[in-house]
């Protein structure tokens, strides 16, 4: 197993590490940790103690960009009006730190997680990163982070290390709900998801929605067929301004350009070519959102937009039911599994429909 996650690092973390954490089964949970004792000292760790007084805290990305709006965004909230003297710093990488910009109690602290890297690798910069979260009465908060390898590397003293098991947790509850229970628990204060990104000028005509069709390279996300196409004319009927996301280029770009000019509509359509956080900023200040399981999705939930997402590709319904946005608006979740593109459709036209 050592051989395979210094080898061959991306199908060690995505087959296996992966298949034992989206299962949010505690069994799994605890086969993990065995397997990574091959490169992890396994510790018990002692009850982590709150300081009087808390000048730094540093919390941890979650890496990717849908779980930091989905969970890390909520112990966010919750910390500013647990701690409102005190600086807040997000650990992260530059495009998570920037869903964050416009929030001035969020401070940033450049985190780039070697997401193909060995395991040596990922620990060895779990060691690095412990440097940066030094300093007197400073706590550290992690959502379960890739960057300690799910919370098995240390990165400070066990007394000031507040770590939310987010894999374990017993029951079935939405993510969300989970992460706002534990930083009920843990910091007497409620928290919701929110994002703060720079603002930028919204183009177009209203009503205006929004669409992203990226799946994070995992293309079991995907509905074949005409279902992208279809989807982009069934919204761009009933919105005069369609702003999608054409992703960082390459395949993502090619293949909703394409989807894009077929839809019937592009004298709606605009595209986005910049930062997510910028996206995330048009979903914002949009009417309506549509896309896969995806980053976006979240991004409209936080915001309060009605939504539309197509999961497809998700690996148990336990996994399905976590990870599926929460938020007060309207959010329709379609299960795209069995479905035929044209049946995915249809379930998306009568949406929007009911919608009018």
């Amino acid at each position: 197993m050592r051989q395979i996650g210094q080898e061959q690092p991306t199908d060690f973390f995505r087959v296996i590490v992966e298949a034992l954490s989206d299962s949010f089964d505690a069994a799994d949970a605890a086969a993990y940790e065995d397997l990574m004792t091959a490169w992890i000292p396994h510790s018990p760790r002692p009850r982590p103690v709150m300081p009087t007084f808390v000048e730094t805290i540093h919390v941890l990305s979650r890496v990717t960009l849908g779980a930091d709006i989905k969970i890390t965004s909520v112990i966010l909230a919750a910390l500013k009006r647990r701690f409102p003297e005190s600086r807040i710093a997000l650990v992260a990488n530059r495009k998570c730190a920037e869903l964050y910009a416009a929030d001035p109690r969020i401070s940033h602290i450049e985190a780039d997680y070697p997401r193909s890297g060995t395991v040596n690798e990922r620990i060895e910069f779990a060691h690095r990163l412990s440097q940066q979260l030094k300093g007197p009465n400073s706590i550290v908060i992690d959502p379960d982070s890739r960057m300690t390898q799910l919370g098995m590397v240390p990165v400070c003293e066990a007394e000031r290390y507040f770590h939310f098991p987010s894999r374990s947790a017993g029951s079935d509850a939405n993510l969300t709900t989970l992460t706002q229970n534990w930083v009920n628990d843990t910091f007497c204060e409620a928290g919701e998801a929110y994002i703060a990104p720079c603002r930028i000028m919204a183009k177009g005509d209203a009503p205006n929605a929004a669409i992203s069709l990226g799946v994070g390279e995992n293309d079991s996300k995907r509905i074949g067929g005409e279902f992208e196409a279809g989807l982009i004319r069934a919204v761009g009927d009933r919105f005069r301004t369609v702003w999608i996301d054409r992703g960082a280029g390459g395949e993502e770009a090619s293949r909703v350009t394409a989807a894009s000019a077929a839809s019937g509509c592009a004298d709606r359509i605009r595209f986005w070519e910049g930062s997510f956080a910028g996206f995330a900023s048009l979903i914002a200040q949009s009417d309506f959102y549509a896309g896969y399981d995806s980053a976006g999705q979240h991004a409209a939930a936080a915001c309060g937009v009605p939504l539309v997402t197509f999961f497809a590709g998700a690996p148990s319904e336990r996994f399905r039911r976590r990870w599926a946005p929460s938020g007060s608006g309207e959010i329709q979740v379609v299960d795209a599994d069995n479905m035929t593109p044209g049946e995915a459709l249809d379930a998306a036209s009568l949406l929007l429909e009911w919608r009018r």
